[in-house]
Order: C-alpha cells, then structure tokens, then sequence
C-alpha cells in the first residue's frame, strides 16, 4: 500500500452486512493462489493469530472483525494498532465472516497481509545455524506445520525449492500457528537453488531411502541446510547429490516411510541435540 494510499485510508472504519461488498469480493478472492501471488497479499484467521502478526512487526492492510465482538480488550487493541499504521477496519456480520473462509465456524476475525519473501542471496550470509530447505512440497498442511516445527527448533529460514505449495494458503497459515510471521521464507527454482547451493558455506544434509547414515550418527558442519524432498518421491537424485550427507530414518515395524512434517521434525531435532552434544 503507498504512503497516498494509507493517508486516504487512515482511520477508516466500514460497517459491512452484505457479500456483494467489494472489499469482501477482494478478500474472498484470496482463496486462490493466483489472486494471492498477482496481490502480493493473503488471510490469516484468529485473533491470537493477528495479534503475533502486530507484535512481530508485521503491519495488517486489512482487518475484518465481526461486530459482536468489537468490545473485547484485545480486538480493541489489535484495532488501534491496524488504525494507527493507516490500515482497513472492516466490522461485519458473522455470515459474511463465514463467507470469507468458507466455514460455518469461521474465526471471528481475519488479518490481510502483504507477503514476505528474503532475497536469496541473503540467505547465504544468515547468522543461524540451521535452514530448513523443501523441494516440490504439495500439502500446504504439511508445509505449514513444518514451518511452525522449524521455528519451534530454531532454525533462522525456510527455503522453499521449486513446484511447493504455497506457503500463504489459507490451510498453510493456519498450520504455522503463527510461526509464518516469525521465520523468514526465501524461494527459489530448481536451478536456482542448484546454483545457491555452491555458495553455501555449511553442510547439506539430506533425508533419502538410500541414505548411507543413521540420522543419529551425523554432526554436519553449520550452518547446516536440512533438505528434504516432496511427500510422493522424496528427494530427486540431482538434489541428493548436492548433499554433503545423506541420512535416513531407521523403522521397527512395517509402515514404508514417514509423513513429510514427521520425519522432517525428527531430523531437525536429532540435529539440534547433535549441536548441543545431547
């Protein structure tokens, strides 16, 4: 949003009852992905959701709120925080609420915010000591919960790789739990990151069938990049062998392999106790 824009907006409270409004057009629209990518925009629901959003800096374009809980201590907080930054404050009717996010037990306030990605370059100079790289990923379920676990473990960024699904789906946000507005997210294509990957100062380290290390026995030189592939192939062999090591997961019982966010928690993990000498 330009500066002209919010001095235009600044202040602007709507009351909303009906669906054919333009601004719930504008937002429902956010549904699919390429409104959301032509936008630069997405949704998230809940009101602790919108409020880590504020408290990491993030600002909200729009809020939607619905009207019977406009007296709530922190929906008049997170309003005067979206008010003084210049944003939208729409106050609507549980049904419209339900329209936006088709379910009838829609949260009873949505954020709209501007995506953030880092340049890629960047990424090869992070102070962290973890990245957690994804290649090809399709659930936006598994993706969001393995942004929230790379967060819970410390990592400094999530480098999404190709054909992934989009991290600012609406399922993908709600399964960060808020931990997509406190990672960084970079992406880059498969050549791209084929590229990247020679200026990347620490280990690649790669989950893969044919993996030749138990994942408990790697301390992998830092910053570490864990890579793991999508939920159908898993990692393609030219990703594989750009790994510094390869690591798998030894089973006990019968089941093939592991879900994607499963195995990428366990690996992440084992690697910071690793780090820690545990």
């Amino acid at each position: 949003m330009s500066d002209q824009d919010r001095a235009h907006r600044k202040g602007l409270v709507k009351e909303i009852t009906a669906f054919s409004n333009q601004h719930i057009k504008d937002i429902r629209a956010l549904e699919r992905r390429r409104n959301r990518n032509s936008s630069g925009l997405f949704m998230a629901e809940g009101l602790q959701l919108v409020a880590f959003a504020l408290d990491a800096g993030w600002e909200v374009e729009t809020l939607v709120y619905a009207k019977n809980i406009k007296e709530q201590p922190l929906v008049q907080q997170v309003a005067a925080k979206v008010h003084a930054k210049g944003g939208l404050i729409l106050e609507v009717s549980e049904a419209v609420l339900s329209k936006l996010t088709n379910r009838d037990n829609a949260q009873h306030v949505i954020g709209v915010f501007r995506q953030q990605y880092g340049a890629l370059p960047e990424l090869a100079k992070t102070s962290g000591d973890m990245v957690v790289a994804l290649e090809g990923i399709k659930d936006p379920g598994n993706l969001g919960t393995i942004i929230r676990t790379a967060d819970a473990v410390g990592a400094s960024a999530v480098l999404l790789i190709g054909e992934t699904t989009d991290p600012y789906s609406l399922e993908a946000v709600r399964a960060t739990m808020g931990s997509v507005f406190h990672i960084d997210l970079y992406r880059a294509s498969r050549e791209e990151f084929l590229s990247f990957r020679k200026s990347w100062r620490g280990d690649v380290v790669g989950t893969h069938l044919q993996g030749a290390s138990d994942y408990r026995n790697v301390k992998p030189k830092e910053p570490v990049m864990v890579l793991m592939g999508n939920e159908q192939s898993g990692l393609p062999d030219d990703f594989a062998k750009t790994c510094d090591q390869l690591v798998k997961i030894p089973m006990a019982g019968r089941a093939e392999s592991l879900n994607l966010a499963v195995s990428t928690g366990i690996t992440v993990f084992r690697l910071r106790e690793a780090k820690l000498g545990l």
